[in-house]
């Protein structure tokens, strides 16, 4: 799949995104948000990145984290999940640091080397189409020491798990977007899993270009949270 195709399975389902997003995960991809943000080691005037920013939930708790003496940059390619990132951060709603929106390649990010202090990106490092040179670039506009943890869908090594993945994708999260008209957009979610690379891989590549690099599985190996240091 290429970029401009990713770029508009996520334009069009921005409207209900992070309605399906609720009900798909039982409200839980906002606990483990929240273990994101904590391991990607954001806090008290921080300088952060969030990567892959959608609808902007992690921006959202980042700028929390950052009190407000920080600042987010919430980096997304699909305008019009910024522009539903926008409508939800209200200024009364995150009181604390300032969220900058910004529409731009994660292959070729906007900003100066060694900028960040911490990053988050959840769910995006699979929809991206060259995973080392993103995390090359990640590792370029990082702090020396910064932290970024990745949060995303992985196939279980478990076989049981696996099965029940299967399960869950092609009996809940298909028809439940089907439903919404979105069949086409959501059914892609289990051939990008088979193309992602696995924990061990994912630590390899984030070594490969300078990170020291942890893998964390959580959901019982459905999810998991790739945590580097530069």
């Amino acid at each position: 799949m290429t970029d401009s195709s990713i770029k508009t399975i996520f334009n069009r389902i921005a409207p209900v995104y992070d309605q399906l997003n609720d009900w798909l995960s039982f409200g839980q991809h906002r606990i483990w948000k929240q273990m994101t943000v904590k391991w990607s080691n954001a806090n008290s005037g921080a300088f952060c990145l969030d990567l892959c920013c959608g609808s902007g939930d992690l921006a959202i708790l980042m700028a929390q984290a950052a009190g407000p003496t920080g600042t987010v940059y919430g980096v997304d390619f699909s305008p019009q999940l910024l522009e539903r990132a926008r409508q939800r951060a209200l200024p009364w709603l995150t009181p604390l640091a300032p969220i900058y929106w910004v529409e731009a390649d994660a292959l070729d990010l906007p900003f100066d080397d060694n900028y960040f202090d911490a990053c988050t990106i959840g769910y995006g490092l699979r929809n991206i189409t060259d995973i080392p040179r993103c995390l090359a670039e990640l590792y370029r506009v990082l702090k020396p020491g910064a932290k970024a943890a990745i949060l995303d869908f992985h196939r279980p090594s478990n076989p049981v798990m696996r099965g029940f993945q299967q399960w869950y994708l092609d009996n809940l999260v298909v028809p439940i977007a089907s439903y919404y008209g979105f069949r086409d957009e959501y059914a892609y979610i289990s051939p990008s899993l088979e193309k992602f690379p696995n924990a061990s891989l994912q630590v390899k590549l984030a070594r490969d270009v300078g990170f020291a690099a942890t893998h964390y599985p959580i959901a019982g190996g459905m999810m998991g949270v790739l945590v580097v240091t530069k």
